[in-house]
This record gives structure tokens, sequence and C-alpha cells, in this order.
């Protein structure tokens, strides 16, 4: 019995160290990302992107191809109103008013679209029944929803969210189905048996399962909320709704400003970068890395 005892004794040490090394060889080390490769890698390549733009754009109006103004401004008549804007301090409050109004709607759209999504998801007469509409719902032009949305509640904020949650919770909700519809049922199983039932087993096995479809909705319903505040912004517009960048952009048309229009479309462009830059991309690196899906990056 000793020498039995000994002997699984040793296979086990064995076994242990077998698991160790094949850890140590799946484990990738980590290591600084040099400066220089960052430099290259990240950043120049969005750098030579808009300076190749900007060189076209001054291109067409240098030689000529497009030689009227109020048709194509050159770039230097963008930047000039940009910077006035910055000097009045108006910039930033044109870049306030919807951003705040976005992130709002985003949230807002974040709180229904999640457990809507999940309800779809899990129960098969609710999914039979809404399924359809969330999907016509969600190729539906969020311009369509503004004329009735001012009826409803008027020319205010509410109007704008109102907008904001019809444009981005089918989204939101779609993109969670989606990703409940790709966990392996083996994980659902699995779950039961440790005792994750119920809303525990949603919190600790479904959501964390479906989360690559679900950032993926999350994505698609930010730039469906911030389009369809946009559309919002240049077609209801009051005073008292103060001036963002969809309003500013309806101003520069109104009054045949090609060079505020052009303002208007960088910064709005300017803005959705930054928040998939900021926020999405960082999360979508993380949901893939987390899942030993990204070394790099």
């Amino acid at each position: 019995m000793a020498g039995t005892d000994t002997a699984v004794t040793e296979g086990g040490s064995d076994l242990s160290g077998l698991e160790a090394g094949l850890d140590a060889l799946e484990t990738v080390p980590a290591a600084r990302t040099p400066l220089r490769q960052i430099l290259t890698e990240k950043m120049l390549p969005p750098v030579i992107a808009v300076t190749l733009v900007l060189g076209v754009w001054q291109g067409l109006v240098s030689f000529g191809v497009v030689d009227d103004p109020t048709k194509l401004p050159a770039p230097a008549a963008v930047w000039q109103v940009l910077r006035q804007a910055w000097l009045k301090g108006e910039l930033l409050g044109y870049i306030w008013t919807s951003v705040s109004r976005g992130l709002l709607g985003f949230l807002l759209a974040l709180a229904i679209g999640t457990p809507l999504g999940l309800v779809v998801a899990r129960v098969r007469f609710v999914r039979a029944a809404i399924s359809p509409i969330l999907s016509g719902l969600q190729s539906l032009p969020s311009v369509a929803w503004v004329p009735p949305a001012v009826l409803w509640l008027g020319l205010n904020n509410k109007m704008m969210y109102a907008v904001v949650l019809l444009g981005a919770v089918p989204s939101i909700a779609n993109g969670l189905v989606s990703g409940v519809d790709q966990v392996p049922p083996l994980f659902l199983r699995a779950g039961r048996t440790l005792g994750a039932t119920g809303l525990k087993g949603i919190w600790h096995v479904t959501l964390p399962a479906a989360l690559p479809g679900y950032v993926a909705g999350l994505k698609q319903g930010w730039a469906f909320s911030w389009r369809s505040l946009m559309a919002a912004e240049i077609i209801a517009s009051f005073p008292d709704l103060g001036v963002g960048l969809g309003q500013l952009l309806e101003n520069g048309r109104n009054a045949s400003d090609t060079a505020m229009v052009f303002e208007a479309i960088v910064l709005i462009l300017a803005v959705g970068i930054a928040v998939d830059l900021l926020l999405f991309s960082p999360l979508e690196r993380w949901v893939l890395r987390s899942r030993g899906l990204l070394v790099k990056g």
C-alpha cells in the first residue's frame, strides 16, 4: 500500500507539473508596448488618413475642380469658423448640448433595452410577439419619429430623448438577443448544476457569455442614438432648446453658410470617433482579451 500511495503521489505531482508547464506555455508575458510602436501602429494610420482627406479636399479647391466656395469651402475657411466659435466661447457649448443629450438618452435606452432583450431572448411567447417588431423598428429611419414625437411631446428635450430611445432601444435589445442565442447550452447546464438559476444564472452565466453580442449591440445602439439625436436637432429647432450640433448644421443651411455646415459636420464626426475610441474600442478589446481572442492591442 505504501508503494501504491507513493506512486499515486508521484503521479499527482507529475500531472501538476504538466499542468503548470502547459499553463506557462499558454501564458503570454505582459510586456509594455514601446512608445514608438504605439505611435507607428495606432496613431500614424489615422493621421495619414486625415492628411489624405484634407489634401484631396484642398486639391479640389486649389485646382478649380470645385471653384464655388458656396458649394465647397476651403479647409482653411472651415478652420477659421471653428476658431471663431472657440474664441467666442460657443464651440464647447455646441458640443456639450448634443453630447449630454446623446449620453443621457443612450443610458436610458440601455436601462430599457437590456431587460427587454433578456425577456425576448428567454421567453418564447414574448420573442414570437416582439422580435419582429424590434427588427422592424431597427430598420425604420430615425428621422421618421421626429414629427410624431413633436406632436406628442412638443418642442422640448423630452421629444429629443423619445427619438433617441426609439432609435437605440431596438438595437441594444436585438444585440443582447443575438448574444444570448450564441451562448453554448453547456454553459447554461453547468450553471444550473452549480446552482446558478434565475437572476443569479442571468448575472453570472448568461450575461457574461453573451457579452460579445451585447457589446456589439451597445455600439450599434450608440450609433443609432447619435444619428437619431442629430435628426431631431435638425428638424425640431426651437430657441429654448439651445444650439446643438444638429441645430448648428441647420443654421448653416438656412444662412447658406457652407463653412458653418462643414463645421457642424466635422464636429459631429469628431464626437462619433471620440466616443468610439474612448469607450467602445477599449470595451471590445477587453471582451476579446478576456476570452483569449486578442493577444496584442
